[in-house]
């Protein structure tokens, strides 16, 4: 099956909204084995929603549109699709009624242009919107399909799961079966070099790496009669690249969805470990990153933001000699703090981040991009060196990794396969 994604919405093209749509969809095609060929953005303009449509149509099975299903009159998703398939349009009155019940559940007159929003091209599937006011739909002709989603990313993706996944799974997606190999502490070109035989003798399984910001990423992909018959075809390939990558592979999944800090607070719950962070140049996003995880409460406990040198002496006892010899930025002083916040709050680890993030600050002796992350157990401490590069923002979020990668490290956790959704 061959899918393209239609993003509608002037704002978009503007740069008003990060289009976050497009790569949830992208992400969600790819681990239902459904190709997704092109993603085309275009402005809320009828004529030229039609010409997007027709273009994706003509080269794909399943066009799936985001956004203009609003009620203003800049909102011509379906209207679109209506003109390009010559179907008239038609209210539907059990999207109308519910409409009716959601504003009056929220205490909120519902003016007359959202009436608009219950208003489909003929024989369309409607696709209840749990999350909003504006349903999705289904339109469906001569073998080709265009799903028509709304472009809030809390109602899309919800339509997506609830409705549209088990539609595309019943029209033959899903024959092929992903596993998601992740990597956090080698770059992209050293992985590629250890696992390129790999790769150039890939037959039944293709081997594809992405990398992001401190992470790589090898998609496995298989097709077979079913999921379980894909995932034995995969399981060798998989098995020979944790081999060959050792405990720089955090996880093995059969989702792209997934994160550092998750399989870090999956870690610390699987050893029965506490954990508290201390933080300086990072500023807090390990500990958010931490908490963003449902079940966080269960292993972290606190924090501290310790961004000038008093702080570090008052909340968590760093020396002022420590810091007056070797400075804040230094690895006596990341050792420091990580003992004083394990002191401090109790928990069984602790991480530290010191470091300059720029872009001013650096010295020839410590340059933009000198971190040092140290950890904090029962057994001692350990730290380390790092060089890192870019922008504040990427050195600042590639430290925080780091720290939720040396913490999933001292629970001494190894990545295993996650059973098969669905």
């Amino acid at each position: 099956m061959i899918a393209e994604v239609v993003c509608i919405g002037t704002e978009l093209l503007l740069g008003q909204v990060l289009n976050s749509d497009a790569q949830y969809l992208a992400g969600q095609l790819a681990a239902l084995g459904v190709t997704l060929r092109h993603q085309t953005t275009v402005g809320d303009n009828q004529a030229r929603v039609q010409e997007a449509l027709a273009l994706a149509l003509g080269r794909a099975d399943v066009v799936i549109t985001t956004g203009g299903l609003g009620p203003t009159q800049d909102d011509l998703s379906k209207e679109a699709v209506a003109a390009l398939f010559g179907l008239p349009m038609a209210e539907d009155a059990a999207s109308l009624a519910a409409m009716r019940a959601y504003f009056a559940g929220v205490h909120r007159h519902m003016a007359d242009n959202n009436r608009r929003q219950a208003s489909f091209p003929q024989g369309a599937v409607i696709l209840p919107n749990a999350r909003g006011t504006a349903p999705g739909c289904i339109v469906e002709k001569d073998g080709k399909c265009v799903i028509q989603l709304p472009g809030p990313p809390r109602e899309l993706t919800h339509m997506f799961e609830t409705s549209v996944v088990p539609y595309l799974r019943r029209r033959g997606a899903g024959s092929i079966t992903s596993r998601y190999v992740r990597i956090f502490g080698m770059g992209e070109s050293d992985v590629e070099t250890r696992v390129r035989d790999l790769i150039d003798a890939q037959g039944d399984v293709t081997i594809a790496p992405y990398c992001s910001t401190g992470e790589v990423q090898l998609r496995l992909t298989a097709s077979a009669e079913n999921p379980q018959a894909a995932l034995d075809r995969i399981a060798p390939v998989e098995a020979a690249i944790r081999q060959r990558l050792g405990d720089v592979v955090y996880a093995v999944s059969d989702s792209p969805q997934d994160s550092l800090a998750h399989h870090t607070v999956a870690a610390l719950a699987a050893a029965g470990l506490r954990c508290a962070v201390a933080e300086s140049c990072t500023g807090g996003l390990v500990a958010a990153a931490l908490v963003s995880v449902p079940g966080a409460s269960e292993v972290f406990l606190e924090g501290y933001v310790t961004y000038s040198n008093a702080a570090k002496a008052r909340c968590l006892g760093v020396s002022p000699d420590t810091l007056a010899v070797h400075g804040a930025v230094s690895e006596q002083t990341a050792c420091e703090m990580a003992e004083g916040a394990r002191l401090a709050s109790g928990a069984d680890v602790a991480v530290a981040t010191t470091g300059v993030a720029g872009p001013g600050g650096g010295t020839p002796e410590k340059p933009v991009g000198l971190v040092y992350i140290a950890l904090a157990g029962p057994g001692g401490i350990q730290a380390q060196r790092l060089t890192l590069h870019g922008e504040r923002g990427r050195i600042r979020d590639t430290a925080a990794l780091y720290a939720l990668d040396m913490l999933r490290r001292a629970c001494g956790q190894h990545p295993q396969p996650s059973p098969v959704k669905g």
